[in-house]
């Protein structure tokens, strides 16, 4: 083999594989083994976590429903990422701002093509782990469960309820087993640096509180949103889990700006919540949350006191001998660098 496959330059995967086949020697490809090495390798390289510094971003920003761009980003660059999970929901948008290097993606993919059930939440975070995301801010449309909590406030939950069932939780299975602690399912530094900024900007908001995630797409029964209600429910979405959960397990500091649009159906006196005033109400609220996440930006905390970049530690149950191929494969930019060095 005269030149490594990790020495190619990268372009588009055709041409790739074609200057890859013509470095290999010809007799290789000619028998059977040979062509499933290169598609081996292919395959190996095409989910590499190695990216260029220039698409590479220490904070991530999650945009919901009328949040599909940022303003303000300089030295943009537009980033697919392959992942094992599948596609995350649109390319990655990469770019300074507040001199931090930052990566945005629509939830919902930049015209809102799919429904939250259909996000894959896991190639989503896989791909802001991959870009080197640390701290995740998540911005999405949420219903108010509270009467303190009016249209238009922001909301920072240190807590959530999970009412979804047809979702992928989590990164492990296929023959490794890991139980993270999630009693806390919000970093708190984060969290609270956003509310602060939130209250020097004289943003109305509200730190602490549950939000509870349904699956949707259909908004609440009155007698769920009573229910949900006597649960403590700050707000109501159906977006953020299991984003959070899969954060953790990214070992990525993760924060909900929730941005409250209506009262669900709980409230008399108010209409039942509708697609038109969640709309209407959302274009201001997403103003605000621009210019929350630019003054964020601007004054991140240089310490971070808290425990997500360890969230792994201790947690994976299965010996790293008994860990399949496919599955290091998987997971080897989650898995801890001593993982399968160490014994247990």
């Amino acid at each position: 083999m005269r030149e490594s496959y990790g020495q190619l330059k990268a372009t588009t995967p055709e041409p790739a594989k074609q200057r890859f086949r013509r470095a290999v020697n010809p007799s290789l490809l000619d028998s059977g083994r040979g062509a499933c090495y290169v598609a081996f390798l292919m395959k190996r390289r095409k989910h590499s976590p190695r990216l260029s510094e220039k698409r590479r971003a220490e904070i991530g920003v999650v945009g919901g429903t009328g949040l599909y761009a940022i303003e303000g980003l300089r030295d943009v660059h537009e980033v697919r990422v392959t992942t094992p999970f599948g596609r995350p929901s649109d390319a990655y948008v990469v770019g300074t701002l507040g001199g931090r290097r930052v990566a945005f993606l629509a939830r919902h993919g930049r015209k809102h093509k799919l429904l939250p059930s259909e996000i894959n939440f896991r190639a989503n975070l896989y791909g802001f782990k991959k870009l080197g995301v640390r701290r995740l801010i998540s911005v999405s449309a949420a219903g108010s469960m509270r009467q303190g909590i009016r249209p238009l406030d922001m909301v920072f939950p240190d807590q959530f309820l999970d009412r979804t069932h047809r979702r992928e939780n989590t990164f492990f299975g296929g023959g490794v087993v890991a139980h993270i602690s999630f009693d806390r399912p919000t970093c708190p530094v984060l969290r609270r640096h956003l509310h602060r900024t939130a209250k020097r900007l004289r943003l109305r908001g509200h730190e602490g509180g549950a939000y509870l995630c349904i699956e949707g797409p259909q908004f609440s029964t009155l007698a769920e949103s009573k229910l949900f209600q006597s649960w403590g429910a700050s707000v109501i979405g159906m977006t953020n889990l299991p984003e959070a959960r899969l954060a953790r397990e990214a070992e990525i500091c993760y924060a909900t700006v929730a941005l409250a649009t209506d009262y669900d159906c709980w409230k008399k006196g108010e209409a039942p919540v509708n697609i038109e005033q969640v709309i209407e109400n959302l274009k201001r609220c997403v103003q605000n949350a621009k210019r929350l996440i630019a003054g964020a930006l601007r004054t991140f905390p240089a310490r971070w006191d808290c425990r997500c970049g360890s969230a792994l530690e201790n947690a994976v149950l299965t010996a790293p001998e008994a860990v399949p191929p496919t599955a290091r494969r998987r997971l080897r930019l989650l898995l801890p660098a001593d993982f399968f060095t160490k014994r247990k």
